[in-house]
Order: structure tokens, then C-alpha cells, then sequence
């Protein structure tokens, strides 16, 4: 059984959640194959929604399902159209059988299939909330903010890191082989490359945010070959489906993740929940009544409830708790206006 609404049953090294049970793995999986299938409805979102809230075990499972997938690639957008084809529904099927039964065998049972199936080298994971350090093997330094994943690939010819999803600050460091090899972080929509640097990477669905903190990086675009930009230190830049944005004044907040605090300044309250919502397990919901309220200051991120409870007192808001892994705010209501 696991933890109801304790926070703390969620481990802290190596950002795994805990086992589940084979029925909820089950439910879980299935709501992934739904969500991924490019015809799911808002109706589908809202279900899905409630099944997580609905229990604490609902959402580790669907967190579960989620970092299972996005390790291993079970199941790709393509595979979960709904289709007659004899041959993808079997691909489907299995697909499911192989995702439910890595979820529920956990860590040891992923490492064995993985070594069949994959040529990682590593990988790295955070989880919601977690930040984690890594030494790489050549004396650089990567940081993971909340909910990222890595994959490192060194080779005698170049030193590769594969951004999956999420944030991170690299401290790259000069090679000191006989032949330098490029310090490399690849993301969905490009690469940035770097020698001697420090810099953040943030990859965020249709986009991917490049700052740059000391040294210069190389951005350079997937989708449009050639099109690439230089960022020197106080820069920023970003890469998107049509390129590579210029150079412009780096955000000084950027890196504030590091030092464990969220900065805004006249932030649109439906962002801020948004952004709140990355350091937390489950859903955090703004309801479009209050969107509009601005909100400034300087928040801790190692309690985000605290952060919450504190909306209220500058805000005409209300904190409503359905679990503890479903918060949304809403308008406060008339009695305690």
C-alpha cells in the first residue's frame, strides 16, 4: 500500500516513485495509450484528471507510466491512433504488456531489459520537486532542476548530453584530450554546443531556452540546417519548429531554480500556477475567473504549499485542496470576501 498524502513516501534518490500494483499499472497505461493517441478530447483530459486525483496510488502510477515511457519509447504518439490494423493493434497490445509489467517490476527489472533493448549509455532522472547533481566523466558538472531526465553518451570522439525533458545547468569544462572533443546537449529541436562554459538548458514542449551564465555556446537548429546562433555570457536565445532566435539580454532570474527560489515580477497568476505546478507531484489548476491577477516576489520552492497558503493574503484567492494531489485556486468566495 503505499502513502496516501504523505510527500515525504516519495523518494529523494534517484527519483524513482515506488512499485504499484498490476491493476493500477493497468489503468495507468491505458490512460497514456489515450492521452498519446493525437485524438484524445478535453472530456478524455478532465477523466484522466480525475482518475489521478482521485488517489495517491493513481498518481504515483500515472507518474510511473509516464517516466517508464519516456525512458524506454514504449509508446510513441503513432501507436496509440485508434486503428483496425491487425498488426499495430498487436503492437499496441504488447506495447502495454511491456510498459504495465516494467512499472510494477521496478528499477532492477528496467535495467535488465534495457541492456536488450537500448544503447544508453546513462541516464539520470529527477523527480518533482527534486534537484540532483551529477559529476561527469570528464569534470564537468550537470544540475537537474525539477521533473528532467538525461541521457549521457561519451565517446573517444565527442561528449554528448541528450536533454529528454525538463532543465538543467552545465558547467562544461575545456577537454583536455589530445583531440578536444565538443561538449554537446542535444534537445528535440536542436543543439547547443559549448567548451568551457556554464549555462542553462530548459525544454518545454514546442520550445527550448538556452541562457548563458559564463564562456559562449554554439545554438544551432534541428529542423533548419545552417541556421544557428552564438550567445555569449549575459545572453539568451531559444529554438523552436522555425529556428533559432536571435541573441538578447539574458534573463537574470534564470537561474534562480539553482538557489531553490521561483522569481516573479507582475507574473500573470495562471503562469505562476503553472510554473508553481513543476515542483509539485499531481495537478495545479488556475481557474480562468482569477488568470489575470499579477503576482510579484520571490518564492521558496522547497515547500510549494507554504507558497500556496500564502496567495491569499495579497490575492482576492482561494486554495481548494480536493487531494493532496489536486489543488486548484479559484476566486474567493463571497462570505469571505
Amino acid at each position: 500500500m503505499h502513502h496516501g498524502g504523505d510527500l515525504s513516501a516519495l523518494p529523494e534518490a534517484g527519483g524513482e516513485l515506488p512499485v504499484v500494483e498490476r491493476s493500477v499499472a493497468r489503468e495507468a497505461a491505458r490512460w497514456l495509450l489515450r492521452l498519446s493517441s493525437g485524438r484524445a478530447t478535453e472530456a478524455d483530459q478532465r477523466a484522466c484528471d480525475q482518475w489521478r486525483a482521485s488517489k495517491a496510488e493513481h498518481e504515483h502510477a500515472w507518474q510511473r507510466a509516464q517516466r517508464v515511457n519516456e525512458r524506454f519509447s514504449l509508446i510513441p504518439a503513432a501507436l496509440g491512433m485508434a486503428t483496425l490494423d491487425r498488426p499495430a493493434l498487436k503492437h499496441r497490445r504488447a506495447a502495454l504488456k511491456t510498459l504495465v509489467a516494467l512499472m510494477v517490476a521496478g528499477p532492477a527489472a528496467w535495467a535488465a531489459w534495457r541492456s536488450d533493448s537500448l544503447a544508453w549509455s546513462a541516464d539520470y532522472r529527477s523527480a518533482a520537486g527534486e534537484q540532483r547533481d551529477v559529476a561527469l566523466a570528464d569534470g564537468s558538472t550537470l544540475r537537474m532542476n525539477t521533473d528532467s531526465a538525461v541521457d549521457v553518451m561519451f565517446s573517444a570522439t565527442s561528449r554528448l548530453l541528450r536533454l529528454r525533458s525538463g532543465e538543467i545547468a552545465v558547467h562544461a569544462v575545456a577537454d583536455t584530450a589530445a583531440h578536444p572533443r565538443p561538449f554537446v546537449v542535444r534537445t528535440r529541436l536542436g543543439d547547443i554546443e559549448a567548451r568551457a562554459s556554464r549555462f542553462c538548458v530548459r525544454q518545454d514542449g514546442a520550445s527550448c531556452r538556452v541562457s548563458v551564465q559564463q564562456g559562449r555556446v554554439r545554438v544551432s537548429s534541428a529542423a533548419h540546417p545552417g541556421a544557428a546562433a552564438i550567445l555569449s555570457e549575459g545572453e539568451q536565445g531559444s529554438l523552436a519548429a522555425a529556428g533559432v532566435s536571435p541573441p538578447s539580454p539574458a534573463d537574470p532570474h534564470a537561474s534562480d531554480w539553482m538557489r531553490g527560489v521561483l522569481y516573479a515580477s507582475q507574473m500573470r497568476l495562471d503562469a505562476f500556477a503553472a510554473e508553481l505546478d513543476r515542483y509539485r507531484p499531481g495537478i495545479l489548476r488556475c481557474d480562468p475567473a482569477v488568470a489575470h491577477l499579477r503576482v510579484s516576489g520571490a518564492f521558496q520552492l522547497r515547500d510549494t504549499d507554504a507558497v500556496l497558503a500564502a496567495l491569499p493574503a495579497t490575492l482576492p484567492v482561494q486554495v481548494r485542496y480536493r487531494t493532496p494531489y489536486w489543488v486548484t485556486i479559484g476566486p474567493r468566495a463571497a462570505s469571505d470576501a
